[in-house]
């Protein structure tokens, strides 16, 4: 049975150096799940201590927990085909070689450089997004990015007829009994990220496109515990999730099905991070997973230290967990 006694030294080493202000963190080992809070919820305005029951802005956790598994639903009650051209959806969208399957496993060169795109509303920057062209990295190379998970949202919403956050709700996060998930947090329960417009951010996403995109954002914006993020990753532990664990892109570095393989596409571990500081890795061989949950953007967002030390840590899951 493995021990990660390394790795959750190296965690909490996060807040003893003061790279993070605190986190909550926790192990599934076979059967055995071990959980730890360490440190503080805020540096700023004031100093507040992290009890490990807040609710975190998951980032781009949002894709792996929430869109990726609605479009695994609609391809499971046989709604869409992974090969099918996005511009079946979504006319706007003009390059008919761009695939589903291109979206959700970032291989579908799509630019995403927007001029302006912060002061776009909702409507606008959807078709900035629609406009963007391909560039010859198409199917060429796994580039990440927020515009593929954004489109599968957007096509999720003409077969649910709702915006794609009130669909992952209905279909995904209630039906998984995650009980505190959510896209509409209670700001006094969240841990802060960092001000915008002098203004700390408390239950409002850090993602500018989450905040301008609202509930029609699939690549961001979901809020949860560490508790619920723990159950999810159990649940990818779980045999009907074995098939996610493959590079599907024949490419190296490769892509599961919205997720990075790791390590170096050999198809035994999967990885995915959300740019505020969280970060899961699952384990199917080994049957064991790692749920990092932290701000590390708090009060700064520019933290390079942070994905320094979280290679070194998911370094440390890895060996730990053969």
């Amino acid at each position: 049975m493995a021990s990660f006694e390394e790795t959750k030294a190296q965690i909490i080493d996060l807040v003893n150096k003061q790279v993070v202000p605190g986190v909550s963190f926790g192990f599934i080992n076979s059967s055995q799940t071990q959980k730890y809070t360490y440190g503080n919820k805020s540096w700023v305005p004031e100093i507040t201590p992290l009890k490990g029951d807040e609710l975190h802005d998951l980032a781009s956790l949002t894709k792996v927990m929430g869109t990726v598994p609605l479009v695994l639903k609609m391809l499971d009650d046989k709604l869409i085909d992974l090969h099918d051209p996005v511009s079946k959806y979504l006319p706007e969208f003009k390059d008919d070689r761009v695939e589903l399957f291109h979206l959700i496993t970032h291989t579908s060169g799509i630019k995403g450089f927007i001029p302006n795109r912060d002061a776009l509303n909702c409507d606008q920057l959807i078709q900035a997004l629609l406009a963007l062209p391909v560039t010859d990295t198409f199917n060429k190379k796994v580039v990440y990015t927020d515009t593929g998970l954004i489109f599968l949202g957007l096509i999720a919403e003409k077969f649910y007829k709702m915006p794609v956050q009130d669909a992952i709700m209905k279909y995904v996060i209630e039906p998984e009994g995650l009980k505190d998930a959510t896209f509409e947090p209670d700001p006094v329960r969240c841990v802060p990220t960092y001000p915008v417009d002098g203004k700390m951010l408390y239950g409002i996403p850090n993602d500018p496109k989450a905040r301008q995109l609202g509930k029609h954002c699939g690549s961001a914006g979901m809020f949860a515990t560490l508790d619920d993020v723990m159950q999810f990753a159990g649940d990818m532990l779980k045999p009907d999730k074995e098939f996610l664990y493959h590079n599907y892109t024949e490419l190296n570095p490769g892509r599961s099905l919205g997720w990075d393989v790791k390590p170096d596409g050999s198809g035994h571990v999967l990885f995915h991070t959300g740019y505020t500081g969280e970060f899961l890795a699952v384990d199917y061989q080994h049957q064991n997973a790692m749920v990092v949950m932290t701000n590390r953007v708090h009060p700064n967002q520019y933290n390079q230290i942070f994905l320094r030390r979280r290679e070194t840590i998911l370094e440390s899951f890895l060996n730990k967990s053969k």
